[in-house]
C-alpha cells in the first residue's frame, strides 16, 4: 500500500485543510503515516502570517527534500501561495501548490514523477469566486472535536495583512453542505464542532441575502442532538445581537469568542486600517460578559507595529488590564512584502518588540489567573480530550476551560461533570462527579 504524511503549520484552516487532503489520500488508497515515518509522498500545507512562520515553512521543506530524495515532495499552502518560485526552487520538491488548487493534490501526484525540476499548479488566488465544495469523511481523525471550514478569504486588507494576497476573497460554503457536513461529523460520534474560516463573521456575503446569524439559527434548528457548537475568531464588530441571543438561549452554542484586538490605541487602530476604537471593543466586551454569564473571551493582540510608540503600547496594556479575559495571543508585528505597512518608515526595533511582549505575557498569565480563580468550586460540563498519564484525563468546557481529572475509565470523546478545585500551570484540576 502506498504511504502519505503530512506537516502542518499555521491556523486551524490549514489544519482542516489537511484533514481534508488526508481523507482524499485514503480514498485513493494511502494509508497515512506520521510524519517522521517512511513515506512515498509527504505534503508539507505551509504558513506565511509572519515572516517566523515563512523560515519554519522553508526548513521543514528543505529538510524533508533533503532527507526523503526517492519519495515525492508536495508544497502548498499560503507560503506556497505568496512564494511559489522560491518554493520550486528548493532542490528536492516535486510539486507546489497554490491554495486555490490545493483540493486537486492527489491527482496532481498521481500524475507526477520524480523530477530534477519542480511542477508549479497556480492559479491567482485573487481571482477565485467558487463557492467552498462538500467535504465528507470515511472515518474520525485524531481529534475529539471537529472543524468544519464554513468560509475562505478576507476582503479587509488590514495594512499589516498578507492573508487577503494568500487567501482571495470571500467565498462561503453553502447553508446545506455544511449542515449536511455537521450531520455527518456527528454520526462518526464528534462531540463538538467548530465552525472556522479565514473571517467568518463575512459568511454569506457571496451568498445574496445570507449571513452568520441565518446559518447558526439553522444549525441549531435542524440539527438535534446533545452536541457542542464553538465559533471560530470574528470580529469585534460583527459579534451580533443574534449571536449573543442563541449563546444565552441554546447551552449548545459554546460560551467563547475569540476576537481579534490587535491593539488597544486608537491612533494604531487607524493605522492598521481596523474598522473600531478602543471604546468600542471596551464596551462590547463588556456588554457580552454581562449578558453571557461565565464567557470566556480571549484575544489576539499585536506589538510593534510601525509607529507605535510607548503610549501606545501602555493603551493597550490598560485596555487589556480592564478587560475580564481568559488568555491572549501576543504576537511581534512582522513586515510582510506586499502589505501597506511594510512600506511604513518608523518600524519598531526587535528589542522594543520583544519587551511589550514579555510584558503582554505576563499581562496574559495575571488575566488567565483571575479567570481560573473564579471557577474554582464550579461544577463545568467537560468533552473529554485526551488521556495524559494512567487514569488522568484532560476535558475541555464550553468556556474554553482544559481541566485536569482522574478516573478509571477511558472517557475520550464522552461528555462528563467535574467540580473545579483548584490551578494547575495552565490548566484547572478537578474531581469527577460520578
Amino acid at each position: 500500500m502506498k504511504t502519505a504524511a503530512f506537516y502542518t503549520l499555521g491556523c486551524k484552516v490549514n489544519q482542516v485543510e489537511t484533514e481534508q487532503l488526508k481523507e482524499q489520500f485514503l480514498r485513493q488508497g494511502y494509508e497515512i503515516v506520521p510524519f517522521n515515518c517512511p513515506a512515498d509522498v509527504y505534503v508539507i500545507n505551509t504558513c506565511t502570517v509572519t515572516h517566523v512562520s515563512d523560515r519554519k515553512s522553508r526548513a521543514m521543506v528543505r529538510r524533508i527534500a533533503r532527507q526523503q530524495r526517492d519519495s515525492l515532495v508536495v508544497v502548498t499552502g499560503c507560503w506556497a501561495e505568496t512564494d511559489r518560485n522560491q518554493a520550486a526552487a528548493i532542490e528536492g520538491v516535486d510539486l507546489v501548490v497554490g491554495n486555490r488548487d490545493k483540493e486537486k493534490i492527489t491527482d496532481l501526484v498521481e500524475d507526477t514523477i520524480k523530477s530534477s525540476s519542480a511542477k508549479v499548479f497556480w492559479q491567482p488566488v485573487s481571482e477565485a469566486t467558487e463557492k467552498l465544495p462538500l467535504w465528507l469523511y470515511s472515518q474520525p481523525h485524531e481529534r475529539t472535536r471537529a472543524f468544519i471550514k464554513i468560509q475562505d478569504g478576507c476582503q479587509s486588507y488590514c495594512t499589516y495583512c498578507i492573508v487577503p494576497y494568500a487567501r482571495g476573497p470571500v467565498r462561503s460554503k453553502p447553508p446545506k453542505d455544511v449542515l449536511h457536513e455537521i450531520k455527518q461529523l456527528l454520526q462518526l460520534g464528534y462531540q463538538e464542532i467548530v465552525l472556522t474560516g479565514i473571517h467568518i463573521g463575512q459568511y454569506g456575503k457571496d451568498i445574496n441575502g445570507y449571513n452568520l446569524d441565518q446559518l447558526l439559527a439553522e444549525i441549531l434548528d435542524n440539527v438535534p442532538g446533545d452536541y457542542r457548537l464553538r465559533l471560530g475568531s470574528i470580529e469585534i464588530n460583527e459579534i451580533t445581537p443574534a449571536i449573543l441571543a442563541f449563546m444565552r438561549q441554546d447551552n449548545r452554542l459554546c460560551r467563547h469568542l475569540h476576537i481579534p484586538l490587535q491593539s488597544g490605541s486608537d491612533s494604531v487602530l487607524k493605522t492598521m486600517g481596523r474598522k473600531y476604537g478602543r471604546d468600542d471593543f471596551s464596551q462590547m466586551v463588556n456588554e457580552v460578559e454581562a449578558k453571557i454569564p461565565g464567557i470566556a473571551v480571549t484575544v489576539d493582540v499585536m506589538v510593534g507595529f510601525p509607529g507605535e510608540s510607548d503610549a501606545d503600547f501602555a493603551d493597550s496594556f490598560n485596555l487589556i488590564d480592564s478587560l475580564k479575559l481568559l488568555d491572549l495571543h501576543v504576537f511581534k508585528y512582522s513586515r510582510r512584502p506586499g502589505t501597506r505597512a511594510a512600506e511604513y518608515s518608523d518600524q519598531i526595533d526587535e528589542k522594543t518588540k520583544n519587551y511589550r511582549s514579555e510584558q503582554l505575557l505576563k499581562l496574559a498569565d495575571k488575566k488567565r489567573n483571575e479567570f481560573y480563580g473564579a471557577h474554582i468550586g464550579q461544577t463545568l460540563r467537560l468533552l473529554v480530550e485526551k488521556q495524559t498519564g494512567t487514569d488522568q484525563y484532560i476535558g475541555l468546557s464550553d468556556n474554553y476551560l482544559e481541566v485536569l481529572f482522574a478516573c478509571k475509565n477511558d472517557l475520550r470523546g464522552e461528555f462528563v461533570q467535574v467540580q473545579i478545585e483548584s490551578m494547575q500551570g495552565q490548566q484547572m484540576k478537578g474531581r469527577l462527579i460520578q
